[in-house]
């Protein structure tokens, strides 16, 4: 699973890296992304635009908001099977942007041990994400998120049987393109990104606590 991540990047670099023009959102740095804060993503639209959307999925027929908590990801081998994704993935994906995101290491006395997963590059990338609105009590409209798993590459598994689906540069439009409602091609977009390309580090126990949000979450254990 995906449960906390990084966007660590000058807005800037953020805005050429996704060929976006248009902001509605501010992008400040953060180091411990958490469910149910809100999150940079990115739409189909033009002027390519970047957005927000708070994690954890609240379908539109919802009646209770705090399914959203439990609706962070979803399995990429599911999603048209699944009636909370089934009808998203075909006209409602978005890109989740991220520049890392933590797994827990289990250790062998039982005690688990962060580590952030990221590029080697160490540019920032998009997750595949679905998204809808929700109308709240108050009648305004609140878009939500989820971000999509698929299996681990060779990286991640030892430190969890999932990995957030992170798409390939050349796939992150097709993605997106209200054009294509092809379920089996966007699926197979949902593969586990190259080992070779990523690499990983042990970071402090800090970033266990949602409360901790600064740049010593991301320095190596111990530096």
């Amino acid at each position: 699973m995906c449960g906390r991540y990084t966007l660590t990047v000058d807005p800037e670099q953020l805005m050429a890296r996704f060929q976006l023009t248009h902001a509605d959102f501010v992008a400040r740095p953060r180091y411990n992304i958490a469910p149910t804060q809100t999150v940079a993503v990115v739409y189909d639209s033009s002027p390519r635009t970047l957005s927000a959307a708070r994690w954890g999925l609240i379908p539109s027929w919802a009646t209770d908001p705090s399914i959203g908590a439990r609706m962070i990801n979803a399995r990429a081998e599911t999603l048209a099977e699944k009636p909370a994704f089934r009808s998203l993935l075909t006209r409602r994906r978005c890109l989740v942007l991220a520049d890392s995101f933590y797994e827990w290491r289990k250790n062998p006395d039982g005690s688990k041990t962060p580590v952030r997963v990221m590029l080697a590059s160490e540019e920032p990338f998009a997750l595949a994400g679905l998204w809808d609105t929700w109308k709240t009590p108050a009648g305004e409209w609140l878009s939500t998120c989820t971000i999509v798993t698929t299996a681990p590459n060779a990286l991640v598994a030892p430190l969890h049987d999932r990995m957030a689906a992170i798409l390939l540069p050349e796939d992150e439009a097709a993605w997106l393109s209200h054009d294509c409602d092809d379920t089996a091609f966007l699926q197979s977009l949902l593969q586990p990104f190259p080992a070779e390309r990523m690499k990983c580090y042990p970071v402090s126990s800090r970033v266990n606590s949602v409360k901790h949000d600064d740049p010593a979450l991301i320095q190596p254990a111990g530096a």
